[in-house]
């Protein structure tokens, strides 16, 4: 996967059995904490989804979470409860009008 669309992370997720979440949620957190972070979208799906490293931050000592990684986990969590806006995602990914 390359970029992170709706429909990439819905197939992704799917190897993981039945999808609890909502997807275009994800996606929209990810997306919106990598641009606070300036990392990109793709890599803070995978850290929240197999807590795999995000090139440019330093997330990790000795395997757990330190502060800079639990301050991006409640960001995103953040932006994923949170998600008031006059904006959602379609299929593929692109921000429209609600």
């Amino acid at each position: 996967m390359t970029n992170l669309t709706v429909q990439q992370a819905t197939n992704y997720l799917r190897q993981y059995g039945a999808i609890r979440h909502d997807v275009r949620q994800l996606v929209h957190a990810s997306r919106q904490t990598a641009k606070k972070y300036k990392v990109k979208a793709l890599d803070i799906f995978f850290f929240m989804i197999e807590n795999r490293k995000v090139n440019g931050l330093f997330l990790f000592e000795y395997g757990f979470n330190n502060r800079q990684g639990r301050e991006v986990k409640a960001t995103f969590t953040n932006y994923y409860e949170n998600n008031i806006s006059y904006f959602d995602l379609d299929d593929e990914g692109n921000n429209i009008i609600v």
